[in-house]
């Protein structure tokens, strides 16, 4: 099986100097490819750190950090630039452009893709707002969809290039119970239909059945290093 993400003894610190602070300690962890994996642990723990980190989104400082085979510690801007484009990217506050409509804001996730002509991106962009319930919301603006509808379109957005991976940075934290298992059953089956793996830290103890692993994290470390399997839908 392919090893998706693979961290070896990884660290990294916020500030310079005397101001220097430790937030990840020695992480070790392997995700396979396809795995959806939940990352849990208390606000500070460096669930997030790790999270930029996958996604290139900050620099590894020290240790091992490879995704896909790619190292990413010691990458240079261009590199890491490059990694981003392949991912897709949920967070909680779902980062809709207000001046766009929802067709538009989907289409930004082919529009670093320089192989999809403008036409491929309007059929692509229009289908899978269709797979997430939102074909008759196409030129609607955020200001006018529900706080789950949004996360919907944050979906879309994200998958609709077909990334072999998805990080999701607590999804579901703005959202009612309702909303929030339905944006997470919809990531689970649109993952799935797409064998992509999926990274995702929440506090959300509802939502936990839908991963294949949950990894907890405490005080910048994977606690014992353990692993607690769950069975999923």
């Amino acid at each position: 099986m392919t090893i998706a993400i693979s961290a070896q003894g990884l660290d990294h610190y916020f500030g310079q100097g005397e101001l220097q602070k430790q937030v990840l300690f020695g992480i070790d962890l392997e995700i396979n490819e396809g795995e959806i994996v939940i990352m849990t642990g208390p606000s500070g723990s460096g669930k997030t750190t790790l999270l930029t980190l996958v996604g290139g989104l900050r620099s590894a400082q020290s240790g091992r950090l490879q995704v896909f085979g790619q190292e990413l510690l010691g990458a240079t801007a261009k590199q890491l630039a490059h990694v981003r484009r392949q991912h897709g990217y949920i967070f909680q506050a779902h980062n809709l452009h207000s001046s766009l409509t929802t067709l538009q804001n989907v289409r930004m996730g082919l529009e670093l893709h320089p192989n999809f002509s403008v036409a491929e991106m309007q059929t692509r962009s229009t289908e899978i707002l269709e797979q997430v319930g939102l074909g008759e919301r196409l030129n609607y603006y955020p200001d006018d969809l529900s706080g789950g509808q949004k996360q919907r379109v944050a979906i879309a957005r994200a998958l609709v290039s077909h990334p072999k991976l998805v990080l999701a940075d607590e999804p579901t934290a703005a959202l009612d119970s309702k909303s929030g298992r339905d944006v997470v059953t919809l990531m689970q089956t649109l993952a799935k239909e797409q064998g992509c793996t999926i990274l995702l830290v929440t506090h959300d103890n509802r939502i936990l059945d839908i991963a294949d692993r949950i990894v907890n994290m405490e005080d910048g470390k994977l606690k014992d290093n353990t692993v607690v399997t769950t069975t999923t839908n």
